[in-house]
């Protein structure tokens, strides 16, 4: 194969890996916190072209981040570590207080709103392909609940 040729085959297989785990993440966002308190959540919305799992997530912000559910059990409102949270192909899935979310634990300093967290997120595919994404999510004030209107923030990989 000459070198115009094997050029163009590198490129076109780098193109179709690339489309095919494009993963969505839109509206990204982090709970500001008070001073001395040590744990934080961010929220997001994530649609994925393919059947696939948010599997994990790390953070400068602290080495203890975790993917996270809240349910009612009981009458009461627990949360609980989840080993993953599945994204069915083409449906978005919210990541919300009160629900789904990435937990930040052992802070060591406040998180202040206007600061931006890195955060990068590993999904899984059904065949075992890890993909990761790195978004930047702003820090809201505590109060938030909520994705805002506008819709910058949007990430596609």
């Amino acid at each position: 194969m000459n070198s115009t040729l094997r050029s163009l085959f590198v490129v076109a297989s780098m193109l179709a890996s690339a489309a095919q785990a494009q993963v969505n993440v839109k509206d990204p966002w982090v709970r500001a916190t008070v001073p001395q308190q040590q744990a934080t959540g961010a929220f997001m919305q994530i649609t994925a072209a393919k059947d696939t799992r948010l599997v994990s997530a790390s953070s400068p912000l602290t080495p203890n981040v975790e993917v996270h559910e809240m349910a009612m059990q009981d009458n009461i409102m627990r949360m609980r570590q989840v080993p993953s949270i599945e994204l069915p192909a083409g449906k978005p899935v919210d990541l919300k207080p009160g629900g789904y979310h990435v937990m930040f634990m052992n802070l060591k300093a406040q998180v202040k709103a206007g600061d931006t967290v890195p955060i990068t997120l590993v999904f899984e595919d059904k065949t075992g392909r890890r993909e990761t994404v790195e978004i930047k999510a702003p820090v809201r004030p505590l109060n938030s609940s909520a994705a805002p209107a506008a819709t910058h923030g949007d990430h596609k990989h």
